[in-house]
């Protein structure tokens, strides 16, 4: 019998899946209650601690699942793939939402914002940098890009970490 030698990269795809599903539960949950409106952001830092944890725990069940040997490599690929999909996954989702569903979402945000950035007491060239920024990142396409590059950064941070704390060879 063929010992059949496993890909970190499909290794990473299920949990990548599991990681966009949860931020486009938290983006779907945050429309439904409009938090955005009201200042309220702690639905994200659900995300934001999920994401290294379920790279972490990618990394070891592949190192699991190969007889305990992991190279850094190996781990980089597989978290780097989780953070892919997971991206590319919540970019699904905003493509839709803002496509489809609810098209003016992007235009309320924008008013919203304005109004914020006009009531705070920043300097006017502050507020007129802010207020580019929000379109900038309002734009899904914009947004979209920079999410996947955010998150492929992010995912090589951790996959690092999580490769050099757990890294074995056979030798």
């Amino acid at each position: 019998m063929e010992s059949k030698e496993l890909n970190p990269g499909k290794f990473g795809i299920n949990l990548g899946l599991v990681l966009g599903g949860i931020m486009t539960l938290i983006a779907m949950y945050m429309y439904a209650t409009d938090m955005a409106f009201k200042g309220q952001q702690w639905p994200v830092y659900i995300y934001y601690i999920a994401f290294p944890l379920i790279i972490i725990y990618a990394i070891s069940l592949y190192k699991k699942s190969n007889s305990g040997l992991l190279s850094l490599k190996e781990a980089m690929k597989t978290g780097i793939v989780v953070a892919l999909i997971s991206a590319l996954v919540y970019v699904g989702y905003i493509l839709i939402f803002n496509y489809i569903i609810d098209s003016e979402y992007n235009t309320k945000m924008i008013e919203f914002a304005t109004d914020q950035i006009a009531a705070s007491e920043a300097p006017v060239e502050a507020k007129e940098m802010q207020l580019k920024m929000v379109e900038f990142f309002s734009n899904p396409i914009a947004g979209s890009v920079f999410w996947v590059a955010m998150s492929l950064f992010f995912g090589l941070i951790y996959s690092l970490i999580g490769g050099l704390v757990m890294k074995k060879s056979d030798a």
